[in-house]
């Protein structure tokens, strides 16, 4: 893409944001401290908040020069932020209290969007409670996968450990089990919803971004290293800022930050994408964050998946103070 491309679509970006009323005025941004840093590592998102790829933008027109998005080899490795390896990344919420009650260091800033995940089965299984007695596939015992489903099946009565038969392979994926009929059910993420309507196999028990609880909470959060955040809290407010404003432009325009992302070379699955920005929610106005965390760590403490208590995760573990700036900042 030539330069003259590239400042077109950065300037186009920046006037539907601030159309939009998304971006600050200018004038309040310049009155700000200045960043300490113009430098920002984001872990690598996945579909459902490749929101965070639309803000690179964004965070160009906050005064960051050196913006990276870090490969991440194993999704379920938070430690990357505890070691330094990335400033801010895009994590489940389920995920990010497993590591605070396991001591890794990382700061939960606010909520990124509502509900990616599906749960699909075949003919046999109608409904959760169903699967007493059925195979469920995940890649590992403890992993992401693992802990929702866990609390999906604890929602409805059953024991996760005794009445569900784990199947796990760290060498094959779930989806391909299922679709060979070798599986009763599994936990999707996009684009694997999408792929299985699109081959039309098996049906969707629960869908997290329609389906009560799970509806009501955010799935996925943004978090940050804590050094990053102590040392740099300017440029975490302007990373946040950026964001979540790039969160609101796929709510509102879904089809445009779809096809940014296609352009830019950095999904082949435009129409994917579009299903997935389209269809889950982004509610970091309306959505308390920290009634996510103590959600996730109520339920997750009941079924013996963590040992602190929601109030232990929620000190350890959060930082709200940008957030609430910038909801009174960027006012609904």
């Amino acid at each position: 893409m030539t330069l003259t491309q590239t400042r077109r679509r950065f300037l186009k970006m920046l006037s539907l944001a601030g159309a939009a009323g998304f971006v600050s005025p200018m004038g309040a941004m310049a009155a700000e401290e200045p960043l300490e840093t113009t430098t920002v590592r984001i872990l690598k998102p996945a579909l459902c908040v490749s929101a965070l790829y639309v803000a690179e933008q964004l965070l160009r027109a906050e005064g960051f020069t050196d913006i990276r998005y870090i490969d991440r080899p194993n999704f379920e490795d938070l430690g990357q932020l505890a070691r330094g390896e990335g400033d801010f990344g895009p994590l489940y919420a389920s995920q990010c209290v497993q590591a605070i009650d396991a001591g890794e260091r990382i700061t939960m800033l606010a909520g990124a969007m509502v509900g990616c995940f599906e749960l699909f089965a075949n003919n046999s299984v109608r409904t959760v409670a169903d699967l007493k007695g059925k195979t469920v596939g995940i890649q590992a015992l403890g992993s992401t996968p693992h802990a929702l489903v866990a609390l999906l099946a604890a929602e409805v009565g059953l024991d996760p450990a005794r009445d569900l038969r784990w199947v796990t392979d760290p060498k094959v994926k779930p989806i391909d089990r299922f679709t060979d009929g070798k599986i009763d059910a599994f936990l999707a993420f996009p684009p694997e919803p999408q792929q299985l309507r699109a081959a039309r196999v098996g049906h969707v028990l629960v869908n997290t971004a329609m389906d009560r609880p799970w509806s009501q909470y955010f799935c996925c959060m943004l978090a940050g290293s804590p050094d990053y955040v102590r040392a740099h809290p300017n440029a975490t407010k302007r990373v946040i800022r950026a964001i979540l404003t790039a969160t609101d432009l796929c709510a509102t325009e879904p089809a445009r930050a779809a096809q940014q992302l296609a352009d830019r070379g950095l999904t082949p699955l435009y129409d994917y994408v579009l299903q997935t920005l389209s269809e889950n929610g982004y509610k970091w106005r309306e959505y308390d964050a920290e009634d996510t965390i103590r959600f996730y760590a109520l339920h997750m403490r009941d079924v013996g998946l963590i040992k602190s208590t929601p109030q232990k995760i929620i000190a350890d573990g959060t930082d709200w103070r940008f957030l609430d700036e910038l909801k009174r900042e960027l006012k609904a």
